[in-house]
């Protein structure tokens, strides 16, 4: 029964270290599609802007490897791959919607992203990437 305990632990670490894995390439994701130093936009100049489309990221990215866990019924090996798998197509998709509305909306959507006064657009692509990962969360199943 313990050692049940400790598999069950170890399996959900696995799941957590993918999972953390996938938002920090998330983070590099949103860092690369808008100008300047995405850390420094948000913990020193308070960038609300970035802090919203970098916090849709990473729960779009929770919604898809939660999703991805639950679908493995058990299967770990299985379950990482396809976690991993699904993050990737998850954040790829993300990243395209990015462009994508960038590229059919006035201005640049990155610079946007980093003006100090809030911005609507910003919201509009924060349920863009909350969008995609359901839409991805949802082909899991």
């Amino acid at each position: 029964m313990v050692s049940d305990v400790f598999g069950e632990v170890g399996i959900a670490a696995t799941y957590g270290l993918v999972g953390l894995v996938l938002m920090a390439l998330g983070f590099v994701l949103v860092d690369v599609l808008t100008p300047g130093n995405l850390r420094e936009q948000i913990w020193v100049q308070r960038n609300r802007n970035a802090a919203i489309l970098l916090a849709s990221n990473v729960l779009g990215v929770g919604i898809i490897v939660a999703t991805a866990i639950a679908a493995s019924q058990g299967n770990w090996g299985e379950g990482l791959l396809s976690t991993a798998a699904y993050g990737i197509l998850g954040l790829v998709l993300m990243a395209v919607s990015f462009v994508v509305l960038d590229a059919v909306t006035p201005g640049k959507l990155g610079e946007i992203v980093v003006e100090e006064t809030p911005h609507p657009a910003v919201y509009v692509n924060a349920a863009s990437h909350i969008a995609v990962s359901a839409i991805v969360a949802v082909a899991i199943f």
